[in-house]
This record gives structure tokens, C-alpha cells and sequence, in this order.
């Protein structure tokens, strides 16, 4: 048997179902050891026996990315189990109570989202730091989306315009870009390439599977990013079409 430190190790946060799933069903089919990242226990450990029985080598990572002592835990777990980690994928992530018009929604359904889909992402990333600097080739992919793109929600047409008025969601994006470079600016210069990755419409349940894509082809730009070679782009905003506009 292989020793599991002489693997590459990535990290799905969310990983339990829809996107997260492929992310880690993706990863592990190029022979990677894949940490399944969900709060829920009983998702978490039906998640593993499912990529399992596919062929991945999966573990089960409790986190929970809005509590630091789990995410802390979690940290712990993977050195323990591996002693460093090369790819972390920031997955998790929730839309918040609908519909949400500026004038009409709660500042408590903002909040929410931004513990979340935003400091969530902050707190995972810095408490895996540290395993990120072990490994040879590390990235790190944050989740984001579209709707985030200002240059995107201010198209002069509506066809243009990306999904609905979101005053929660769609700026909790913005803000995840907005995190993704400055992390990319204190980065520069070390082996760590962090990029933003948008999976296209896709249909999971936090759009009620209104989406078009299939959670696979989601998963595939988080891929990419997570294989890029030495040399590649750091502090950009991707989908399969390529860059998105800020």
C-alpha cells in the first residue's frame, strides 16, 4: 500500500452532495486521496461509501465552515491522517432564504450567507494553511459563481444581467472574488495558486434543480484549477469558457 502522505490530498468542503460530490468523485478518479468535508454526519459517511465503492479513496472530514472549532478539528484530522495538504477546494455554500430584494430582506439573511459562502471560506483556508505550505504544488480553489461578476450584474440587458436580484447571495460572491485576490496579493511569490471558479448554472437544490447544467460539468472547472501546472494563473476568476470579467 501506498502511504497515504505520498498521495495527493485535496480537501472538498461540502462535499457530500451536487457539485461537491463530482468535485471529489473528480479528483479522486485521478487517483488522489479526496477528504469528504460535510457537517451532516449521516451525508458525510453515506457520501464516502458512495465514492468508495466508485474506486475513490475517500475519508470522511467533519466541518462544519461557520464553526471555528470544528473547522480547527478538521485541520487536525488531515495532519493526522496525512501530514500536509495540496488542494483545498472551498465548496461550501448556501443561497439564504428567497426572494431577496434589497429593500424587502432581513440584514440577518445576509449575515447568514456571508458566515458562510465569505468567513467560512477564510476561516477553512487559514486553518489549512499551514498543510498547504508542505505540499510541493498546492492550490486552492474557492467556489464562486457569475453572479458575482459586477461587470456581469450590470449588463445593459437583461439577457446579459447574471440570475436574479440577490442581494444575499450575489454579493457574497463579489466578496469571495474580492477575498480570492487578496489572498493571491499576500500569496505571491510562494507555491500556492488560489483562483475563483464559477460551475455555470448548474441544477443542485440550493436553485430547486432549476439549473441546466448537469453537477458533473460543474465540478469540472474546480478540476482544472486544482491540476493547474507550476506556472499557472493565480488570483483569477474562471469558467469553462475561461476568464470571467470581474
Amino acid at each position: 500500500m501506498v502511504p497515504m502522505s505520498a498521495r495527493t490530498i485535496a480537501l472538498v468542503t461540502g462535499a457530500n452532495k451536487g457539485i461537491g460530490y463530482e468535485i471529489a468523485a473528480g479528483l479522486g478518479a485521478l487517483g488522489w486521496s479526496v477528504g469528504v468535508g460535510a457537517r451532516d454526519d449521516q451525508r458525510r459517511k453515506a457520501a464516502v461509501e458512495r465514492l468508495c465503492a466508485a474506486g475513490v479513496d475517500a475519508f470522511g472530514v467533519p466541518l462544519d465552515v461557520t464553526d471555528d472549532s470544528s473547522v480547527t478539528a478538521a485541520a487536525r484530522l488531515i495532519e493526522d491522517q496525512a501530514g500536509c495538504l495540496d488542494v483545498l477546494v472551498n465548496n461550501a455554500a448556501i443561497a439564504g432564504v428567497m426572494p431577496q430584494e434589497p429593500t424587502r430582506t432581513d440584514p440577518a439573511t445576509i449575515r447568514t450567507v456571508v458566515e458562510t459562502n465569505v468567513i467560512g471560506v477564510i476561516r477553512v483556508t487559514n486553518a489549512m494553511m499551514p498543510l498547504l505550505h508542505r505540499s510541493a504544488s498546492p492550490r486552492i480553489v474557492n467556489m464562486s459563481s457569475s453572479v458575482g461578476s459586477l461587470t456581469r450584474q450590470s449588463g445593459p440587458d437583461p439577457e446579459q444581467t447574471a440570475g436574479p436580484v440577490a442581494v444575499a447571495y450575489a454579493p457574497s460572491k463579489t466578496f469571495l472574488n474580492a477575498v480570492t485576490l487578496q489572498y493571491a496579493r499576500e500569496l505571491s511569490g510562494t507555491k500556492i495558486l488560489i483562483n475563483a471558479g464559477c460551475p455555470g448554472y448548474v441544477a443542485t437544490d440550493l436553485n430547486g434543480f432549476r439549473g441546466v447544467r448537469t453537477p458533473e460539468q460543474g465540478a469540472a472547472i474546480a478540476v482544472k484549477l486544482a491540476t493547474l501546472p507550476d506556472d499557472g494563473p493565480t488570483g483569477k476568476f474562471f469558467d469553462d469558457a475561461g476568464v470571467v470579467p470581474w
